[in-house]
């Protein structure tokens, strides 16, 4: 038998993260090869012209970048650019029978927050809050592409006792409580503790507290941006950077078994015509845990559930607001909160808990095409059409097991049904129709998130978040594994979750022994 083909660094998964670490072991000079299942790469970070005709390039998974470094985009040469949002969030409610609401950013913010509350106190308590968060993200953000600082190291580099308490060692719920007293301003700050996390705010693990602390940290600043082009243009740059400097991707190739001796590792591959193996020195996984362990024959971890209702939406026109304070431009130009009031997040955890859906399904949406209206076709900009993207919290993937079909059907109607609320004409109206006359919406289910992108569970971070410091198990850019030769560079790594390409560059670095 011939031998198989040889690498320095076999690639499993052409997600952004393994092309990230593609595109820095190829300009380490190594040779690399990216396999990937699918017919393109990128995985959840794409863009895609979801409905039929229509020339709108939607970011189909993943929507908002704020954990990406500079230092990646720049070392790695990327033409890519994100962009900021005029508003950071809107959130609609009624008070004294009256149609109101809660904007954050921009000149108005502090009326905003008297207006709504009767007094300044909110706010203030909002500025220091967000001052603390920010203080944290100076320090915390710019560890992430290095080896794991020890927990000790890192409370040390963050240097603020009060800070560490509140999102390292009790619930965040406790610090929501203590620093804010409006239900709907508590609400909007728990959400980022939420995104794609099924937890209640004084859950004793820390999950939630993990997943807010990689919300505020991003870029150092805790700011979500809007990817230029959409978020295919990032992956469509990484591939591009990986290519340039040598490496090899073959997309239609689906790696199916990973056996190793800890110093060279045979991949067998199965391609559309053929089944064969090439053999590395080195092996880095853009894949879940459970996908690394099925390819190694190890036993699997703790099976991980998604928590999240994902929809897209093409619109003609956006939809009127109830609050007439507020032009919807400026309202659907950042985070547009529905249902997300502190008790009525605690109340949908509880449902969801309980095997029920929600009764007021809770919900964020952003319009991108507000901030980037790149993605949309000329004709489509011309008429003044806008994308939605609706991502809803609390909905775990268990619910669905029964009739995913009919309960994501049953769930989207009672999302949409909670937005409809605070708008004086029905979002429905206002979708576009694609070739066949269908209306321009689609929703993702974590089941079907597990389907078409094998996420665990429909686990948009692959499994639960970890704290960005190292602990026994961890390793030195807690990216390693059982076995010398195999690294993990997908969301799983620990530093994973998001849009980030942390994994693909700390597992990078630990292949060329940095």
């Amino acid at each position: 038998m011939p031998a198989p083909d040889s690498y320095d660094a076999v690639i499993v998964g052409g997600g952004h993260n393994g092309l990230v670490a593609a595109a820095y072991l190829a300009r380490a000079g190594q040779s690399v090869l990216v396999l990937e299942r699918l017919a393109t790469t990128g995985g959840a970070a794409v863009s895609t012209r979801p409905f039929d005709g229509v020339d709108a390039r939607l970011s189909r998974y993943s929507y908002l970048v704020s954990l990406l470094p500079r230092k990646i985009v720049r070392e790695l040469g990327l033409d890519f650019t994100v962009r900021k949002r005029t508003v950071s969030s809107y959130t609609p409610t009624v008070r004294g029978g009256r149609a109101t609401g809660l904007l954050v950013g921009g000149r108005g913010t502090r009326d905003s927050f008297a207006a709504l509350t009767g007094s300044d106190r909110e706010y203030r308590a909002w500025e220091r809050f967000y001052g603390m968060t920010r203080h944290v993200a100076e320090r915390v953000f710019p560890t992430l592409t290095e080896p794991l600082p020890g927990r000790d190291a890192l409370r040390g580099r963050i240097d603020d006792p009060q800070a560490w308490r509140m999102l390292f060692e009790e619930p965040i719920g406790i610090a929501v409580e203590q620093n804010f007293a409006d239900d709907l301003v508590r609400g909007v700050v728990l959400t980022d503790a939420l995104i794609g996390t099924f937890a209640d705010a004084h859950d004793p693990s820390l999950l939630q507290n993990r997943c807010f602390l990689y919300h505020v940290i991003g870029g150092a600043t805790g700011d979500w941006d809007v990817p230029v082009g959409g978020m295919g243009a990032l992956t469509d740059a990484l591939a591009r950077a990986a290519r340039e400097a040598g490496a090899e991707i073959r997309v239609g190739h689906e790696a199916t078994r990973i056996e190793t001796d800890g110093t060279r590792a045979e991949i067998t591959v199965r391609s559309p015509d053929s089944e064969h193996v090439v053999a590395a020195r080195k092996v880095l996984v853009n894949a879940s845990p459970q996908a690394l362990a099925a390819l190694l024959g190890d036993e699997p971890p703790t099976p991980a559930e998604g928590a999240q209702l994902k929809v897209n939406m093409l619109l003609t026109r956006l939809p009127r607001l109830r609050d007439r304070s507020v032009d919807p431009r400026e309202a659907f130009a950042g985070t547009f909160h529905i249902a997300e009031g502190y008790g009525q997040l605690a109340d949908a955890y509880r449902d969801a808990a309980a095997g029920r859906l929600p009764a007021a399904p809770p919900s964020e949406i952003y319009c991108h095409s507000l901030t980037d209206p790149s993605i949309l076709g000329p004709d489509l900009a011309a008429r003044g059409c806008q994308t939605l993207t609706l991502f809803g919290l609390h909905t775990p993937a268990r619910l669905f097991a029964a009739d995913n079909a009919a309960t994501r059907a049953g769930l989207l109607a009672a999302t949409l049904a909670e937005l409809d609320a605070h708008l004086e004409e029905p979002v429905t109206d206002c979708l576009a129709r694609d070739a066949n006359g269908e209306p321009c919406i689609e929703a993702k289910t974590p089941l079907d998130l597990e389907r078409d992108l094998r996420l665990p569970g429909g686990h948009i971070f692959h499994r639960d978040l970890a704290f960005p410091y190292a602990t026994e198990s961890t390793g030195r850019w807690g990216v390693e594994t059982a076995h010398a030769n195999v690294l993990l560079c997908g969301a799983g790594a620990v530093r994973g979750g998001g849009v980030s390409g942390v994994p693909g560059h700390n597992a990078a670095m630990a292949a060329l022994g940095r």
